[in-house]
């Protein structure tokens, strides 16, 4: 464990939490003194709970009277502010008048309190988790830099050591494109395996909800607390739940890993190829079996996604466009949500029509690949205001550049995760992004683990 509990994962924490040796009182003490010493700077929190020292001495009770209820016992975890919470307020980040929201669980922020977790506030979203900027919340590497998007705050606030673990949902890289800018594991489970309920919708047939991690061992141990059916959600998939803690400990000998060379290497900065290639070929080092593939319907994945998502948006915000209470969206929201107007229901079906495509292009490449690596972001950390960034020779608009590489995981429903692979040359994370079948998260999680175990670039941390 490192001298500092707020930067050590969960799955070293624990043990010490279960035996007495740390306190859930003390831990939460250091986590609410960085979120003040630090806070005023990177904005990552809309909301710190009032209640959240009385939460540690009630888990710290527990504990003492043998009432353990898992490893995230007493442990400080944020949540995203468009997921409801019963005791803190939700606003999906919008201050647009006459939207409200109930104090009531999210069926993650119940599973995480049935699990003994202390939840210690609501983190910044991008207005209605649409953009990938997070306006105000700034990067703990560098505050001149974006967080990403819309899990901007849960992304900062872990990699900032303001929290031991933060949710985030996920409609086109929402938890993946932070967690790569901000140096933390984020994963994006299979569409189905996390109950949405209680989530403000962005887009009913994208969104993934799915935890930021200090670690893939703590992503495991999340996922294991957040999965599970939910009648409530009518995408929630009854399928078991396995014990993920188990996958994360082998290797990745004669592990079958594609590497698609279309879309996923054609426009990147120069630092982001050189490091994803030096993961490929630690994969292939270490015994993978690695072959390069190709999926060309990927060069219309972006229209397809952008149909679905503005039309899905759209409809949500129907009743506020009509009302006229879009008038209080921020510019770039306002005008997302009414573009949707713009799509129609042709456009929709063919957009539909292409996801099945896509999805069953994946599933001929899962015949002979149980992974799939590449790049998560074709960058690293935009500037705040930049509309434009650089890709080498290429100048592409930011907000396409952050989600290209994450979107096709949305639209297949597929499980994909992001953890660190190096640094540019200012220092910025570069993250790799590790996808799998349907559900087969466990093995998507041995692939990421066994990379982590042998790097330390999960061990570094930002100067504030």
């Amino acid at each position: 464990m490192s001298q500092e509990p707020e930067f050590s994962p969960i799955a070293e924490l624990a043990p010490l939490l279960r035996a007495g040796s740390l306190s859930p009182v003390t831990l939460c003490e250091r986590i609410l003194d960085r979120i003040h010493r630090h806070d005023g700077l990177l904005e990552s929190y809309i909301h710190v709970s009032e209640s959240a020292l009385d939460q540690a001495r009630r888990a710290e009770a527990e504990i003492r009277s043998g009432a353990w209820r898992g490893p995230l016992h007493g442990v400080p975890i944020a949540i995203k502010d468009n997921s409801f919470t019963a005791d803190m307020p939700t606003t999906a980040g919008t201050s647009a008048p006459g939207i409200e929201f109930p104090l009531v669980d999210s069926a993650v922020a119940e599973r995480l309190r049935a699990a003994g977790a202390v939840l210690i506030g609501k983190t910044r979203t991008h207005e209605f988790a649409w953009g990938t900027i997070t306006p105000p919340t700034r990067n703990p590497w560098r505050q001149d830099r974006i967080p990403g998007g819309s899990s901007g705050g849960s992304g900062a606030a872990l990699a900032a050591g303001l929290c031991l673990a933060a949710t985030g949902s996920d409609t086109g890289g929402s938890v993946r494109i932070p967690a790569s800018f901000c140096g933390v594991v984020g994963l994006k489970p299979t569409f189905g395996r996390i109950s949405r309920r209680g989530i403000v919708p962005h887009s009913w047939s994208l969104d993934h909800p799915g935890p930021l991690t200090r670690s893939v061992a703590d992503a495991a141990i999340l996922l294991g607390v957040m999965a599970g059916y939910d009648p409530a959600d009518p995408g929630s998939r009854d399928i078991p739940v396995p014990d993920y803690a188990e996958a994360v400990g082998g290797g990745v000998s004669g592990l079958r890993v594609a590497v698609i060379r279309n879309h996923f290497f054609e426009r990147n900065q120069p630092a982001v190829d050189q490091a994803v290639e030096a993961a490929i070929g630690w994969f292939a080092d270490e015994g993978a079996r690695v072959h390069e593939a190709r999926i060309p319907s990927l060069e219309y994945g972006l229209g397809a996604i952008f149909a679905i998502e503005l039309s899905s948006s759209t409809a949500y915000h129907d009743a506020s466009l009509r009302a006229g209470r879009s008038a209080g969206f921020a510019p770039d929201v306002r005008r997302l949500v009414q573009f949707g107007r713009f799509v129609t229901g042709a456009d929709y079906l063919k957009a539909e029509q292409f996801r099945h495509v896509l999805m069953n292009d994946y599933a001929r490449l899962f015949e002979t690949a149980d992974v799939v690596l590449g790049p998560t972001e074709p960058i690293t950390a935009p500037p705040i205001g930049a509309d434009i960034v650089a890709l080498g020779p290429h100048r592409e608009s930011a907000l396409a550049a952050t989600w290209r590489l994450t979107y096709p995981y949305n639209l297949t429903g597929l499980p994909a995760i992001t953890l660190p692979c190096g640094f540019d040359d200012e220092g910025l994370p570069i993250g790799l992004q590790i996808a799998g079948r349907p559900f087969d998260e466990p093995t998507v999680l041995r692939a990421a683990a066994a990379y982590e175990k042998a790097h330390a670039w999960h061990e570094q941390r930002p100067r504030i």
